[in-house]
């Protein structure tokens, strides 16, 4: 009897500590594209298109907005510890250039080298120009208002 209490207080010990040793590691979080290399490597300039690249690699993360057209799919793996903040552990961006006609240029990779962090510098952001008290803001326009010279139509004939 004595030999099965010891068994069992063992085997409740062992779990316990594998318990305890399981939270303590990193939470992986996949995000954004799911990069499948050999997805990726059959793009080819010259002989791929919008079409045959949306059908290979699915719809991009974003597109760019000015200059060339480009597709952009952005893959990201973060590893969290219980109760910290997330850290990026895995980083990649896939540009897709395209020319006019919609046909591949050239397709470009880049990792976590190119991640800029970003913190912010306080809770005011910095402008430039002067500085405005409250009164300055709530008075301010008071006499500028149709008079001569500023563009306004002020009260009276023609106005």
């Amino acid at each position: 009897m004595r030999a099965n209490g010891r068994l069992a207080c063992k085997a409740i010990l062992v779990a316990g500590t594998v318990l305890a040793l399981s939270a303590c590691t990193s939470i992986r979080e996949p995000r954004g594209y799911i990069v499948d290399s050999t997805l990726v490597n059959v793009i080819q300039p010259g002989i791929d298109n919008r079409r045959s690249v949306e059908q290979t690699l699915g719809r991009p993360t974003f597109t760019s907005q000015y200059g060339d057209p480009t597709w952009y799919y952005v893959s990201s793996t973060t590893g969290r510890r219980p109760f910290v903040r997330p850290t990026i552990r895995q980083h990649s961006v896939l540009a897709v250039k395209f020319d006019a006609d919609g046909n591949v240029v050239a397709s470009d990779r880049t990792g976590i080298d190119k991640v800029v962090y970003l913190s912010p510098e306080s809770d005011e952001t910095p402008t430039l120009g002067r500085e405005r008290s409250f009164l300055e803001d709530l008075f301010g326009n008071i006499g500028t208002v149709g008079a001569p010279g500023t563009g306004g139509a002020g009260p009276g004939p023609g106005g």
